[in-house]
Parts: C-alpha cells; sequence; structure tokens
C-alpha cells in the first residue's frame, strides 16, 4: 500500500504578517464572457464570494483589470465590512479595450490612477497585497517600482506583489521594496517557472500560479485521470491538489462563478496524495 506524503502545510504567512489560508479565490471570473463586463448572473456571483469567506477562504485575488473594475466592485459589494483576517490582493499594469485583450501599461501615470481607482471601489484606505500585473516593455521597470515603493510609504499599500516575472526581475524590484509574492503561470504540466518557484519557497515569497489546472494535454489528463480515480476525485481536484503538495508556498486562488464549482474546489484541501501519487504527477513536467 502507498505510503501518504507527510501532510502540507494548509496555511502560509505572507509577508510575515498575514497568515493566509493557502486554498483561496480568484475573482476574475465573476465578469462577463472575455473578462469584459457584467456577469450573466449576479446573484450568483455575491454568493460565491460570501460562500467562499464562509468555507474559510481569508485570501481573495482580483484586477483592476477584470470587467474592467467589475470584480473590485463586487467585491466590496458582497463582503464590506470585510472580515478581520481577510486579504484581498489586487493588481495593476493593464488595461482593457474590448473582451480578452489586455494590453499593458504600467506608466506611473496609469499605475497611479489604477491604485486609486482599486482603493475607491474596493472601499479600503490600504491594500493589503498590491501585484504589478506586469512589467511594461515601454517603461523602466525602476519607474514602475518607485511608484509601488511610494505608495507603500504613504501607507496606500501594506504589501508589494508582482506577475509573470523572472528571478531577475524579482531581485531588481527587492531593490526597491520587500517582494512578498510571485504570480506566474503554473500547473502540473506546466513548469516554466520553476526556477522562480524555487527562489520564492527559498525566499519564503509566496507563489500563486494563475491557469494552475494545465494545458488539458490528452496524456496529462489520462496521469490525472488514474490519480483521480483512485481517489474519488475530479482532475481538477488532483491538479490543485499537487500544488499543495508541491511546495509549502504555493497559495492557490482557482476561480469560478459557481457556488457549486467553488465548493468542489475547496474540498481539494481534504485530499492527501501518497508518494506514488506524486511520483506519477510529477512526471507531467517532462511531457
Amino acid at each position: 500500500m502507498a505510503t501518504t506524503t507527510s501532510s502540507f502545510e494548509k496555511t502560509f504567512i505572507l509577508g510575515g504578517g498575514f497568515k493566509i489560508n493557502r486554498l483561496g479565490y480568484g475573482a476574475m471570473r465573476i465578469t462577463g464572457q472575455g473578462i469584459w463586463g457584467p456577469p450573466n448572473d449576479k446573484k450568483e456571483c455575491i454568493r460565491v464570494l460570501k460562500r467562499a469567506v464562509e468555507l474559510g477562504v481569508n485570501f481573495i485575488d482580483t484586477a483592476d483589470s477584470y470587467g474592467p473594475f467589475v470584480s473590485e466592485e463586487l467585491i466590496a459589494e458582497a463582503l464590506v465590512p470585510y472580515p478581520a483576517d481577510l486579504v484581498i490582493g489586487t493588481k495593476g499594469g493593464l488595461l482593457r479595450t474590448g473582451p480578452n485583450e489586455w494590453p499593458i501599461d504600467s506608466s506611473p501615470a496609469h499605475l497611479n490612477q489604477a491604485l486609486e481607482g482599486s482603493l475607491k471601489r474596493l472601499k479600503l484606505q490600504r491594500i493589503d497585497l498590491y501585484q504589478l500585473h506586469r512589467i511594461d516593455p515601454k517603461v523602466p521597470a525602476e519607474k514602475s517600482f518607485e511608484v509601488l515603493q511610494k505608495a507603500q510609504q504613504d501607507g496606500k499599500i501594506k504589501h508589494i506583489g508582482l506577475s509573470e516575472v523572472s528571478v531577475q526581475d524579482i531581485k531588481l524590484a527587492q531593490q526597491y521594496f520587500e517582494v512578498v509574492s510571485v504570480q506566474n503561470m503554473y500547473s502540473v504540466d506546466n513548469r516554466k517557472w520553476e526556477a522562480e518557484l524555487e527562489y520564492t519557497r527559498e525566499h519564503n515569497i509566496a507563489f500563486i500560479p494563475w491557469f494552475p489546472l494545465g494545458g488539458g494535454n490528452v496524456k496529462g489528463e489520462d496521469v490525472l485521470k488514474r490519480v483521480a480515480g483512485k481517489h474519488g476525485a475530479t482532475i481538477h481536484q488532483i491538479a490543485l491538489s499537487w500544488l499543495l503538495h508541491h511546495s509549502p508556498n504555493i497559495l492557490l486562488i482557482p476561480g469560478t462563478s459557481s457556488v457549486k464549482h467553488l465548493e468542489e474546489n475547496m474540498k481539494t484541501a481534504d485530499i492527501q496524495l501518497s508518494e506514488d501519487d506524486m511520483d506519477v504527477l510529477n512526471s507531467l513536467g517532462q511531457l
């Protein structure tokens, strides 16, 4: 009989102060098609946000560009007054010109405008985690970092994170502020940012994978189905569980606009993968 892995840590201390349940919620999907405009069922999205908190979620990830603005507005509508332990992370640095269109703008002018807008929409005096959505190839990264540094000094931001960045980018940013989180695309079958995961783990920086369910290649899905069958789980639950087991600094933010799907995602924390399961799933990184 396969032995189980050591019980994974269910919490992570973000920025040395916030105790975060590692299974959080990503609020991108409470918008319209193409992450554009309002959702088809606003009432269900409000229920999702409330239910997430009831189920123990105390980290919600969003961005001003989701909608745009829709996700932040719904979070405030559903959850103000916020629970004392709830950490909301939002992002700035992208524009929206239409469904599925995401031009980058991390200029100082835009970042300042984006931050002020997020504070107003979320009804906050200070954002606990503000993340640079993208480094802008048209703007020296140092200019963007200086804006975030000043906002932190002014008390508008508690902690600062980055998205889609290399180790080199993280090291440059650390000359301006403490980087407490990195949000890169990563999944059981997409390990492009493995070096960044290793760096963040070594430095106690949260690693927040987006698109955590992977690319859905056929061989990978077959492997996930086999492991899922052993646990009476879905392949999505196994893909998420692998991430929880894989590294203790990973914070998960699966997104959904359905209460039923949310509850299914949250059951992931109860899955205990065996060492054999992990070996099999780790092999997907070589596909």
